[in-house]
């Protein structure tokens, strides 16, 4: 069976521009599927955050990286900035529409790889013992 008969409708589904190098999609993919994308989105599913809210939930992400990736997530119209008038000023963040339906994806994809971390650290395990030089 051919892989894309496998997934059927779905790969067919794929908009062929996706693999085009000048696809206006692909900065916005790099950002939401790299590191910190898409664990940002996802932390604010459950509703706004604060930007140290943000920082103590996604371990590991320095600050200057949070406020990187919000950036282009609000420029992307993803999250929503909001900047309450008072002093000093409140920041707080959240899923705009169109975030809240990516954050659906990627809440999937998340949930996916924590079902196959057996699985994922095994096949690297193996890889590693058969790449590894006889002792």
């Amino acid at each position: 069976m051919v892989a894309s008969e496998q997934f059927g409708d779905v790969f067919a589904q794929l908009p062929a521009d996706s693999f085009d190098k000048n696809c206006p999609t692909r900065p916005v993919m790099a950002q939401v599927t790299g590191r910190w994308g898409a664990l940002i989105i996802a932390a604010l599913v459950p509703g706004p955050m604060r930007f140290s809210g943000l920082h103590r939930h996604i371990g590991g992400i320095s600050q200057k990286m949070l406020s990187q990736y919000l950036k282009s997530v609000v420029r992307y119209g993803l999250v929503e900035r909001l900047v309450e008038p008072t002093v000093p000023p409140q920041v707080t963040y959240s899923l705009t529409p169109l975030g809240r339906s990516l954050a659906q994806q990627l809440c999937a994809l998340l949930s996916w790889f924590h079902a196959n971390t057996p699985a994922l650290e095994a096949a690297q395990q193996r890889y590693d013992a058969a790449d590894s030089p006889a002792r």
